[in-house]
């Protein structure tokens, strides 16, 4: 019987075959490759925005132990909605209804501007499924050792700071998915107030 995707597996590959998970993933590293093929990443190393994607679901398995494909496969394909000219029509058609709603489910509404989508990422969090709370936390670890190691910039100390505070109150509406996430997650904040030299803003913790 398939355990929780919040759950770690040992060595066993969850619902789906180590081969089976291999081309799945193969086919949304493509897929994820090609659609961001032309963008960079904010940092100063300005990087490929695949390695972006590979990092977050790097972080699932490595650090929360989810084996899970449908997660792993929505991690990588997670900013294709939000970010290209993808379509939910054609992730839909490519690998499925199941990865199309888990990416749609992460998925800010680039229409709206950008305090609101930063207000709303933490009004949603605590509603997200188990799955979708699993990206939000290896997203967010990921953008924040960028943030510490290869920020942007033109980011002033204040904005940096700021990131790390709203990070937090993402991940409070996130926890109790994973908690070697979670601990991740922690630290790589407090690694950042140290470089900083910041505290937590008042009643984010």
């Amino acid at each position: 019987m398939p355990q929780p995707a919040g759950h770690r597996t040992g060595g066993s590959m969850n619902t789906l075959a180590a081969s089976h998970i291999a081309v799945v993933l193969l086919r949304a590293l493509h897929f994820a490759a090609d659609k961001h093929r032309d963008q960079r990443r904010k940092g100063a190393e300005a990087s490929p925005y695949i390695n972006h994607l590979i990092e977050v679901a790097e972080l699932l398995t490595r650090e929360g132990g989810i084996t899970d494909g449908v997660t792993l496969q929505a991690a990588i394909l997670h900013d294709t909605l939000e970010d290209t000219q993808t379509t939910p029509e054609e992730l839909e058609a490519v690998f499925g209804p199941e990865v199309r709603r888990l990416v749609e489910e992460v998925t800010d509404d680039k229409r709206l501007p950008r305090a609101e989508r930063k207000r709303l990422q933490i009004e949603h969090a605590p509603h997200l499924s188990t799955r979708a709370k699993l990206i939000k936390l290896a997203d967010k670890i990921a953008n924040v050792h960028s943030l510490i190691h290869t920020p942007p910039a033109e980011w002033s100390g204040e904005r940096k700071q700021e990131y790390l505070d709203w990070s937090e109150r993402v991940v409070a509406g996130c926890r109790g998915s994973n908690e070697a996430l979670e601990r991740v997650h922690d630290k790589t904040v407090a690694e950042g107030r140290r470089i900083l030299g910041s505290v937590p803003s008042s009643g984010l913790r």
